[in-house]
C-alpha cells in the first residue's frame, strides 16, 4: 500500500453473508427498477431515457450508500435506520410512475431524506470511508434541494447536475485526500472550541469487508436480471402463443443466460469481465451501477420486444436494445482492459460484440422482435465465448486495494 488508507478487508471472525435485514433491505430495490423500467416502455425518446438515467444513479446511490453502511457497520449496525432508509427508497420507487406529473417533488425530497440519513449514521458511528469520499462530501446533494423550487426540464437538469457531483467525487478524491479534509476539520473544530474544551473525537477511517461488499453488488445484479426474467414473462403472459413467440422468448432468455454468466462467472460483484482486486472501490462502484441500469434498460426493451413478433420493431425500442447492450459490453471492455487483457485482448474479446451491436442498432431496420433478439445474442455470445477461452493474467482475489 502506498497511501495511509486502510484497505478493503475482511473480518477477523471470517466471512459473513448478507444479513435477513439487508435482504429485506433489498426488497426495495425489486420494486424500485420495475418502476423504473417502465420509464422506457413504448417507444422511449432520448428525454425518457436521459430522465431513466439520472433517476436510476439516484436510486442506486441511495442503496450504496446504505450498503455500504452495513457493510462496515456488521452486527453494530442500528436497524431503525436501515428501515428508515428503506421507506425513503421505497417512497422514491413510488414516485417514479407519476414522475412527470406531480411526484417530481417527492421523488426529490425521498432522496435527499435518504442522503441526510445515510450522512447521519456516519456521524454517530464517528467514522468515514475513504472509498467512498460522498459519505464526507455531500456537495452533490445541494443541486437537489435547490430543485424543490423548479419543474420540469430545470428540475431534472439540477438533479442531473447533483450526482455528475458525486460521480466526479467518486472519481477524483482519493482516500488520502478524504483523510486529509478529515483531519483539517477537526482541527479547525478543536481551535474553534479552545483550548481545554473537550470535542468530538476525530472520525476514524473504516474498513469495509470486501466479499461482504462484493456479494452486495452482486445481489443487485441477480436481482435487476431477474427484473428481466418478469418483464418477459409478463410480456408473454399477454401475447399469442406462437413460433414467432418462442423463438423471442428462447432468445431473450440465451441473451440473459449469457449476461449472467459474463457479468458472475467471469466478472466480480455483477461487473462483466472484472478482477475484484484490481480496482479501488471507488472505481469498481460507478460501473456496477452503469451495467446494472443497463440491464434495467435491456429488460424494459425485451419486454417491448415480445410484442413485435409479427411486425418490425420500432426504432426506439430497437435502439433501446442495442443501446443498453452497447453500454453493457462497454463497461465490460473497460473491466477487462483494467483487469489485465491488455488492448489487443480487450479488442478481441468485445470490439466485434460491440460493433455488431451498433451496425444492428443502425441497419436492422425491419427486424422483428425475434430476429432482432437473436442478433443480440450472437453478439454477447461472442464476448462469452472469447472469455471462457482466454483468461486473463490476473487472477482475483476477494480484496480490494486503497486508493
Amino acid at each position: 500500500m502506498t497511501e495511509s488508507t486502510p484497505a478493503a478487508s475482511a473480518p477477523a471472525g471470517g466471512e459473513r453473508h448478507a444479513s435477513w435485514l439487508e435482504l429485506f433491505f433489498d426488497l426495495t430495490v425489486v420494486a424500485g427498477v420495475a418502476q423504473l423500467a417502465h420509464l422506457l416502455h413504448g417507444s422511449p425518446g432520448w428525454d425518457d431515457v436521459a430522465l431513466y438515467a439520472v433517476m436510476f444513479l439516484a436510486f442506486w446511490t441511495g442503496w450504496m450508500l446504505f450498503t455500504v453502511y452495513g457493510n462496515v457497520s456488521g452486527d453494530e449496525v442500528r436497524t431503525w435506520t436501515v428501515l428508515a432508509g428503506m421507506f425513503g427508497m421505497a417512497v422514491m420507487a413510488a414516485s417514479v410512475h407519476g414522475v412527470r406529473e406531480d411526484r417530481a417533488g417527492a421523488f426529490a425530497l425521498a432522496y435527499i431524506l435518504v442522503r441526510t440519513l445515510a450522512g447521519k449514521a456516519w456521524e454517530r458511528r464517528g467514522e468515514y470511508v475513504p472509498e467512498l469520499p460522498i459519505t464526507q462530501l455531500g456537495l452533490g446533494l445541494t443541486p437537489w434541494v435547490v430543485s424543490m423550487w423548479f419543474d420540469g426540464t430545470e428540475r431534472y437538469a439540477l438533479w442531473a447536475l447533483g450526482l455528475l457531483i458525486d460521480l466526479t467525487v467518486m472519481f477524483s478524491v482519493s482516500g488520502t485526500a478524504l483523510a486529509a479534509r478529515v483531519d483539517a476539520r477537526y482541527a479547525r473544530k478543536a481551535r474553534e472550541a479552545g483550548p481545554g474544551r473537550r470535542t468530538a473525537a476525530k472520525p476514524a477511517a473504516a474498513l469495509m469487508d470486501a466479499p461482504h461488499l462484493g456479494e452486495r453488488l452482486g445481489l443487485f445484479q441477480l436481482i435487476v436480471l431477474g427484473e428481466a426474467v418478469a418483464q418477459v414473462v409478463a410480456a408473454a403472459s399477454q401475447a399469442e402463443w406462437d413460433a414467432a413467440l418462442y423463438s423471442v422468448g428462447a432468445g431473450s432468455f440465451l441473451l440473459l443466460l449469457l449476461l449472467w454468466s459474463l457479468s458472475f462467472r467471469h466478472g466480480a460483484g455483477g461487473v462483466p469481465l472484472l478482477v475484484w482486486d484490481v480496482l479501488p472501490v471507488r472505481l469498481v462502484l460507478p460501473p456496477h451501477c452503469f451495467v446494472a441500469g443497463a440491464v434495467a434498460a435491456l429488460a424494459a426493451g425485451l419486454g417491448e420486444a415480445v410484442e413485435y413478433t409479427h411486425h418490425p420493431v420500432p426504432d426506439p425500442v430497437r435502439w433501446l436494445l442495442c443501446g443498453s447492450l452497447g453500454v453493457y459490453l462497454a463497461v465490460a471492455g473497460v473491466a477487462a482492459l483494467c483487469s489485465g487483457r491488455g488492448v489487443p485482448g480487450t479488442l478481441l474479446l468485445v470490439g466485434p460484440s460491440l460493433a455488431a451491436v451498433l451496425v444492428t442498432g443502425a441497419a436492422a431496420r425491419q427486424a422483428e422482435g425475434a430476429h432482432l433478439v437473436w442478433l443480440l445474442v450472437a453478439a454477447a455470445a461472442w464476448t462469452r465465448l472469447v472469455a471462457e477461452r482466454r483468461r486473463p493474467g490476473l487472477r482475483g482475489r476477494p480484496a480490494l486495494p486503497s486508493p
